[in-house]
């Protein structure tokens, strides 16, 4: 059931009925130096407005600085490293964008493996930008409908997924989106996955 229409600018409007569906939710946003500002900072206030509890997770403590358009953009502090997390206590992961943190993340193995471990408990997973990399190198990607930066295309496509060139595409709880043109689309959807719980029938790729 959709959390909301759409106004003017593509923003998304929510009925106050809605505004804290996702009350007693815990979110996990797993990011390192150089992740895009506004993947990172839309998903995370639109997922706290709505009630979720959001928790930043990197490979570093202390603070990461996010890429701003065309230049560093602003520190975000680090909730809990990748050796504190527990797939276990979150019902979603959110993976931002930016060309350097997905490249960044995508040579970690505890990263990778903690990525695949969301997607094989039935979690909502949520990429987007160039975030969808890390699909790839966890193999989730393979079989799956996907969208992606369109340079990613040919290697989404490589490594068996079905790529679309739409704002957001869902496949049974994994959602991805495009760019940050499509944030708005993409945050309503993934806290509609959310708020739908488990996906049980995802089957194994």
């Amino acid at each position: 059931m959709p959390v909301g229409g759409y106004g003017q600018r593509g923003r998304v409007i929510f009925s106050k009925e809605r505004l804290m569906h996702l009350t007693g939710k815990k979110i996990l946003i797993l990011a390192t130096h150089g992740f895009e500002q506004s993947e990172l900072e839309v998903p995370r206030n639109r997922l706290k407005e709505h009630g979720a509890e959001v928790h930043i997770a990197s490979p570093e403590a202390g603070e990461i600085r996010g890429w701003d358009k065309k230049d560093w953009g602003k520190p975000v502090p680090v909730d809990l490293t990748l050796d504190e997390v527990k797939v276990e206590d979150y019902d979603a992961l959110v993976l931002p964008g930016g060309q350097m943190n997905p490249d960044t993340l995508r040579l970690n193995e505890k990263a990778l493996k903690l990525i695949r471990g969301f997607f094989d408990a039935k979690k909502v997973v949520g990429a987007i930008c160039h975030a969808p990399w890390l699909l790839i190198d966890t193999s989730i990607a393979k079989g799956r409908k996907v969208t992606s930066w369109r340079s990613l295309k040919s290697d989404l496509i490589n490594a068996g997924a079905k790529w679309e060139d739409q704002e957001v595409v869902t496949d049974q709880g994994l959602v991805t989106s495009r760019y940050p043109g499509d944030l708005e689309a993409f945050s309503a959807k993934l806290m509609e996955e959310i708020a739908e719980g488990k996906h049980t029938q995802r089957s194994a790729a």
